[in-house]
């Protein structure tokens, strides 16, 4: 089972499924893409300490690009006109997903205006007063040359009313249509993004109607922005399997381990979110086990590495004693190890869940890792 891209080649391939998760192949011209997947987040054409040889030892096949800090600064028309597109930018030769810059303009700057134009805002950087409009948006992805395009939508705070869950999905839709008029480069994929909060009836039409313009992909926005985590996760078992069988499916900014698990599980293809980074920054990495938080006075002599049964890599030549030593006194390296840790944590939890629906044993994945992970042995 797969879709076309834009020029008719093929796009994705659906190549195995258990239970509802799945396994498939998303091929884009920068190279192709072994689904289930976790997308770094590049905001500023960097992931935070981590350099693109590191990303390519860990193996991360795409990462994301933002539109929004990147039309700041440096600019759109600097990257095309110094470099030609963001991966030469940045000299990554893989895939590159840019999102719309609509989830930036909400949530980090002070909103002006929303009109059926688009949006007038401040820089959250300098109060500049900037326009972004769903051509604008689509003006700056053509730019920087991603392979994958996301729609300029706007993602309300939840909890909301039925009513201003209406009116925004409206408003996404709307913009969807002057998006998809957008011409974009030969290579690039415009995926449409669904929108409808917590209402399955609101979100099973936003679907049905973004089936109608074709977009070779779909995404689930609108989530995790304040509701609780089993209202996702029940929105998730009760609508992804519903979604086109023969497109990915990508969550959007979601989330934590057990959200991917869970998302994987419902029939999620493709995730980022920013917590994998931030959170090694603060001292917090993944293991097999749950959590640890490496500035705890117990880890100041452990000679064990991070997670000794999880065989990372990117970390396990370091102690525990030795990180901790790192991140008390503020050294650098101790954010670029943890980084690097959480990173290819994300990214084994995606192999190893794709390696278990190949093999059509997902549930008993499943409950494996879910069992370990909440085990909290490190607390």
């Amino acid at each position: 089972m797969s879709s076309t891209n834009k020029t008719g080649g093929p796009f994705f391939e659906l190549q195995s499924q258990s239970s509802q998760a799945r396994a498939g192949l998303i091929k884009t011209h920068h190279g192709e893409i072994q689904t289930p997947i976790f997308m770094p987040v590049g905001t500023r054409a960097s992931v935070k300490c981590t350099s693109q040889d590191e990303l390519e030892r860990m193996n991360a096949q795409i990462i994301l690009g933002n539109t929004y800090h990147l039309y700041l600064r440096p600019g759109h028309e600097l990257i095309e006109r110094v470099a030609g597109s963001l991966h030469q930018f940045m000299d990554w030769k893989r895939p590159i997903l840019t999102d719309s810059g609509g989830y930036q303009v909400f949530s980090l700057s002070q909103l002006n205006k929303i009109t059926e134009q688009g949006v007038e805002f401040q820089s959250h950087i300098d109060g500049s007063r900037h326009f972004i409009s769903p051509e604008k948006s689509m003006e700056i992805q053509k730019a920087l040359g991603s392979d994958i395009v996301m729609c300029f939508d706007e993602c309300p705070a939840l909890p909301a009313t039925q009513e201003r869950l209406r009116e925004s999905m409206e408003l996404t839709l709307r913009w969807a249509k002057r998006c998809k008029n957008y011409p974009l480069k030969e290579h690039q994929n415009l995926f449409g993004i669904v929108q409808g909060g917590l209402s399955l009836d609101l979100r099973r039409e936003c679907m049905q109607r973004l089936e109608e313009l074709d977009f070779p992909g779909l995404a689930l926005g609108g989530l995790s922005v304040g509701e609780k985590n089993d209202e996702m996760v029940d929105l998730l078992n009760q609508f992804v399997p519903e979604m086109p069988q023969n497109k990915p499916r990508y969550l959007m900014g979601v989330g934590k381990p057990l959200d991917i698990l869970n998302g994987i599980r419902a029939g999620i293809d493709m995730f980022d979110c920013v917590l994998p980074t931030r959170n090694a920054r603060n001292g917090q990495v993944f293991t097999k086990y749950g959590p640890l938080n490496i500035k705890r006075e117990m880890f100041k002599e452990d000679t064990l590495p991070i997670d000794p049964d999880w065989h990372n890599p990117m970390s396990s030549r370091y102690s525990r004693a030795y990180l901790r030593h790192l991140f008390t006194v503020g050294e650098y390296l101790a954010g670029q190890i943890l980084t690097a840790h959480n990173l290819w944590f994300y990214l084994e939890l995606t192999r190893q869940a794709r390696e278990a629906i190949l093999n059509d044993k997902f549930d008993e994945f499943y409950e494996t890792f879910y069992k370990d992970f909440t085990s909290n042995a490190w607390t």
